[in-house]
């Protein structure tokens, strides 16, 4: 069994040779602009799978897609060559799905953004529901001057301090 950080490093390996292949030596009409954005390594180093992107419509990258699995052959010689590895891991080529899932998140993001134009639309010119000051003060309080009052029961004067201090 090998450790994860020889397949890490054949994975990095085996994406800059594949690159560089195409780049170099696949002269194929069918191939578009092709980026090879990941590639992983199995743990037994005997299969690795090589992530590519393709710019263009569905039509390229169909295109592209069948010249990368013709060109599938070469490119596994020059990996072999290069890394020099017992064992040429086989490969196999996938699209990658990050171009779709950015165009999601942008959609999601759009939709959100209009939202929020929409609630800032309709809460332009609203008020609170409640009274300015929400928080109750002393019945007994002058509210200009903020100080205290007298009343008076059965004849007598007391002064009304609020609550009993002892």
């Amino acid at each position: 069994m090998t450790d994860n950080a020889r397949a890490r490093k054949l994975a990095d390996r085996i994406q800059v040779v594949v690159a560089e292949t195409l780049d170099r030596r696949i002269k194929d009409p069918r191939l578009g602009f092709v980026t090879i954005t990941d590639a992983r390594v199995t743990g037994d180093l005997r299969e690795a799978t090589v992530f590519y992107t393709v710019y263009g419509d569905d039509e390229e990258r169909a295109a592209s897609a069948a010249a990368l699995e013709s060109a599938k052959g070469v490119l596994r010689t020059e990996v072999g060559r290069q890394t020099g590895v017992r064992f040429t891991p086989s490969l196999a080529f996938v699209p990658d799905a990050l171009p779709d899932n950015a165009r999601t998140i942008e959609d999601l993001l759009d939709k959100a953004r209009a939202k929020d134009a929409e609630v800032r639309q309709v809460s332009t010119g609203a008020q609170y529901a409640g009274d300015a000051d929400p928080y109750r003060k002393p019945e007994d309080e002058d509210e200009e001057t903020g100080t205290e009052t007298e009343t008076e029961t059965d004849g007598s004067s007391e002064k009304n301090e609020g609550p009993a201090s002892a």
